[in-house]
């Protein structure tokens, strides 16, 4: 009896040097994604890339072995900018676990972390430099940090950069870098800034796009509740008691998070909470609690929509949507990652159907509205007073 086999795509044959190859066997890496599997070739080539996809899809793969392969046969040094301090931490884990049996050395140079400690990594001379826009600069203008060895530069989430009000500061970092280098622009979507990006600092970019812009991830299940403000903690017990996995919630504000991290513990779950208005030691340590399980819930701000990286999130709750539609599609990227399925719900007040409306446009679907449930009573103490959530 015969079978027939399925053509599985794997590493091998998209020109990856053999010891590489063995490091990402050991590392039970056996299936490139889609993005990987394009853009690979071409950056070993050492072509300009401008790479469009979703959030989730093994981006930083994408660019790390070209960029680490290239520095281990060319020498030079590479430079990876990215928006957020917790998606810098994740891209460099990633860097240093691929290329440490190589002897590669990296440096993480981010805003809220020791400046003495950051020039101290910088005088061991890193093959690879990961950071924000902001620190970067700073070391720039204090002659702590040269990029004259720069052969492949990094820009991920250029979108969000942007976004973020990071342009200026990009704009001076890509003065300081050497004419003759390898630029790799990864984006979600690609607004008119990216585009002037790719064509004034990059040369005849190959452009490999996996999914249009302002598409969502395939696998999620999009849902959401029409109901009031003041149903919203009501609805997020009920939810919680229905889901058993690790639980993404996004509030719109800081204040918001606390507020809604305070109330789930007081409720008897284990939760944390992540937002600019924690320190970057307390930000770390939620998010490693998160991905050990030490926190069933993470309570957090869009600063964390594309910052993290944890596979297994079953369920994201939007308990605010989003000002920003294509944040939406960020936000439910935590869920549903590399080919998983995942669920995501949006908790929506009746004054913002136009804000559904313009998500639903820009994803070019629409999401279903499911009937409210009955919702239980939730109490939990604020100081002295004990406070009720009725239905």
């Amino acid at each position: 009896m015969t079978t027939n086999k399925t053509n599985q795509a794997t590493f091998y044959g998209l020109g990856i040097a053999p010891r590489l190859l063995d490091i990402l066997s050991s590392l039970k890496f056996v299936t490139p994604t889609p993005i990987q599997e394009k853009a690979i070739p071409v950056a070993l080539e050492g072509k300009d890339i401008i790479g469009i996809a979703q959030t989730g899809t093994g981006k930083t793969l994408a660019f790390g072995i070209p960029m680490i392969q290239k520095i281990a046969q060319a020498k030079g040094t590479g430079l990876v900018i990215l928006p957020t301090r917790e998606l810098a931490h994740q891209v460099e884990e990633t860097l240093h676990t691929l290329g440490r049996s190589l002897g590669l050395r990296t440096a993480l140079i981010i805003g809220g972390a020791s400046m003495h400690q950051q020039m101290q990594a910088i005088s061991k001379h890193p093959h690879i430099v990961i950071g924000t826009p902001g620190r970067i600069n700073d070391h720039l203008e204090q002659k702590t940090l040269s990029f004259n060895e720069v052969s492949v530069l990094v820009l991920d989430e250029a979108d969000r950069m942007l976004d973020m009000g990071f342009l200026p500061q990009i704009r001076r970092i890509l003065l300081k870098l050497p004419k003759t280098r390898q630029t790799m622009l990864f984006s979600a979507t690609m607004p008119d800034d990216v585009v002037r990006i790719g064509t004034e600092h990059m040369r005849l970019p190959f452009r490999v796009e996996i999914a249009r812009p302002g598409t969502a991830a395939e696998k999620v299940e999009q849902e959401l509740f029409v109901l009031k403000r003041e149903q919203k903690l009501s609805l997020l017990e009920k939810l919680l008691t229905e889901y058993r996995g690790s639980v993404l919630v996004f509030s719109r504000t800081k204040h918001g998070a606390r507020k809604i991290c305070h109330a789930l513990r007081q409720s008897g779950h284990s939760a944390s909470e992540i937002h600019s208005g924690k320190t970057l030691g307390q930000r770390r340590e939620a998010l490693e609690g998160f991905k050990s399980g030490k926190y069933r819930i993470l309570v957090a701000t869009d600063i964390a929509s594309r910052g993290i990286d944890v596979v297994g999130i079953e369920l994201v709750i939007n308990f605010d949507i989003p000002e920003n539609p294509e944040d939406y599609i960020h936000r439910i990227g935590r869920t549903g990652r590399a080919g998983a399925t995942g669920r995501a719900i949006s908790f929506v007040t009746p004054d913002q159907k136009r804000a559904v409306r313009d998500i639903e446009r820009l994803l070019q679907t629409f999401i279903v509205a499911s009937k409210l449930p009955e919702l239980p009573q939730v109490n939990y103490e604020r100081g002295n007073r004990k406070v009720y959530f009725h239905r």
